[in-house]
């Protein structure tokens, strides 16, 4: 892969971050929901994954669950709620953690197009940590590509999902569209693709 001089002058000064969170990793989650990487910790509204007030992931969980976008929502001081959102998730069955591990903002910024992954996540360990997870779930281009690179699996198409074995295991791989609000579709129509996930594999919805 070539790089102008622009590009490696930019991952030479841009400083190597480790993920600040760890893993949330429920025992008996049978799904694991893999982003990219969090953003700047100056836009964050919580010490939990999807931080960032303007993302719509937990307004998806909460439409879709709860009919109501604003469950795990702290209207009034523009934050989530981080007890409820792990209880849930607890609950449910679902871990969350991200595909890098080690990144590199080349433009200082929240943005995947200019985030370069310095170490992936280590599937392979946190699979051994989840012996009944059987559903891999990316939520947007970069966590499906680094994920995809990590397990030589090809990407499916948004919405729908591919069938793997890594690690002696066979699984799921769904793609999910970005819940960034960089990503152009009314969260509705987002969560109407996350909803295909919850009906496949019979969990109950609102």
């Amino acid at each position: 892969m070539q790089h102008n001089m622009t590009d490696d002058t930019s991952a030479a000064t841009s400083p190597v971050e480790t993920h600040p969170l760890p893993p949330f990793l429920p025992t008996q989650a049978r799904i694991l929901l893999l982003g990219s990487f969090p953003p700047p910790r100056k836009r964050w509204s919580m010490e939990f994954f999807y931080p960032n007030y303007t993302n719509d992931m937990w307004r998806i969980f909460g439409l879709l669950f709860f009919n109501d976008k604003d469950h795990f929502v702290d209207v009034e001081h523009k934050r989530f709620c981080r007890d409820a959102i792990e209880a849930f998730l607890q609950e449910r069955g679902i871990a969350v953690s991200d595909t890098v591990a080690v990144a590199r903002r080349l433009n200082g910024n929240a943005s995947d197009l200019t985030l370069e992954v310095v170490e992936p996540l280590d599937l392979a360990r946190m699979l051994d940590l989840l012996p009944r997870c059987h559903t891999l779930v990316t939520t947007g281009q970069k966590a499906t590509d680094t994920l995809c690179a990590i397990t030589g699996a090809t990407p499916p198409p948004i919405g729908q999902y591919a069938t793997l074995t890594y690690h002696g295991r066979s699984l799921r791989l769904y793609r999910m569209p970005s819940t960034s609000r960089a990503y152009p579709k009314p969260l509705a129509e987002k969560a109407a693709v996350y909803h295909t996930i919850f009906q496949d594999l019979e969990i109950q919805t609102y």
